[in-house]
């Protein structure tokens, strides 16, 4: 009898400690879910939708799209923060917002503190677009109508502290003119502002605003990139157009809560590396003018404390303030 229990004893404790192994190696055994941040129709939606569907096929189970839109992507972030670091519960956004707001205002979580990073998934510039009817075709024509009607040309932005608004800061910065802003709650809404006429220009990640310019509904003015995007080599950059030094680019990334294991970690790295590097995914994100990531968690972590780094210098530079 004795000798039976001390089996039985050393199997539950065997198992205990085989338990977390077994798991993160069968993971996932349940659908996964993907918080993206942002409404359907915006760039982080098409590029998040086109890294999960491969992510799927690759490790076996549903990776089911939750769009939380709201707050420029803090309302989503905060839930990914805050789920269980099970793996389970992932972000698929723009952690450019992530690294800008932390210094706009104060967060319901820590951008670097709260989440573990799985990897860069896909980098790519912004592109300034306007609406037919205003009447400029170059940076230095925007720039001189600017100036003759300070204060007269809205733009519109997918939210207060994105990307897409401090590229219009920055432009206004450093060519010394003033805009009046209209914040959307996603890149979607913002392009139907645009297209619609009721804000005449926008910062548009070239996903979203892309097609939109090669139809002619809109009028692509130049790229925010430091070269020439491949998916639109005849459209310049701003700064060979008169605007030296000016550089933005966006990125989107994988993460899931802080403490989640080790393993879990690179489940997901793995099947992202693998989705990234498929010819149907790099054929699809370079057509949208976005470079596919893949790097380690390790170099995202670091991207993402130089971008920290990067947009503290833009903001207090410009004396961007929340509003």
């Amino acid at each position: 009898m004795k000798r039976r229990l001390s089996v039985i004893t050393i199997s539950l404790i065997a198992s205990m400690f085989a338990v977390p192994g077994a798991s993160a190696q069968a993971y996932p055994v349940k659908p996964v879910r993907v918080i993206i941040p942002w409404p359907p129709g915006g760039s982080n939606d098409v590029v998040g939708r086109l890294v999960m569907q491969k992510l799927a096929q690759s490790l076996g189970q549903q990776f089911v799209v939750d769009n939380r839109a709201g707050a420029a992507g803090s309302i989503g972030a905060e839930l990914v923060a805050k789920a269980p670091p099970d793996g389970y519960t992932v972000l698929i956004g723009v952690p450019a917002e992530m690294a800008i707001l932390q210094h706009l205002q104060k967060l319901p979580y820590n951008t670097q503190r709260d989440f573990a990073p799985v990897s860069l998934a896909a980098v790519t510039p912004l592109i300034l677009v306007v609406h037919p009817s205003l009447p400029v075709k170059s940076v230095k024509e925007l720039v001189a109508l600017s100036k003759k009607r300070p204060g007269d040309i809205n733009y519109g932005s997918s939210g207060i502290g994105t990307t897409v608004h401090l590229s219009a800061e920055l432009f206004q910065y450093m060519t010394h003119i003033k805009w009046v802003h209209v914040p959307y709650k996603g890149g979607g809404p913002g392009l139907v502002g645009l297209l619609s006429g009721e804000v005449s220009l926008y910062f548009g990640n070239v996903p979203t605003v892309i097609r939109q310019a090669r139809d002619g509904k809109l009028r692509a003015i130049a790229t925010t990139g430091p070269k020439r995007s491949p998916a639109a080599p005849d459209i310049p950059t701003i700064a060979e157009s008169g605007v030296p030094g000016y550089e933005v680019t966006t990125f989107y990334g994988l993460s899931a809560p802080a403490k989640t294991p080790r393993a879990i970690i690179e489940r997901l790295h793995d099947a992202a590396v693998r989705a990234l590097k498929s010819p149907e995914v790099r054929e699809r994100l370079q057509g949208l003018g976005a470079d596919p990531g893949g790097n380690t968690p390790e170099q995202y972590t670091a991207f993402m404390q130089s971008e920290i780094a990067k947009w503290a210098k833009v903001i207090k530079a410009a004396g961007i303030k929340a509003e």
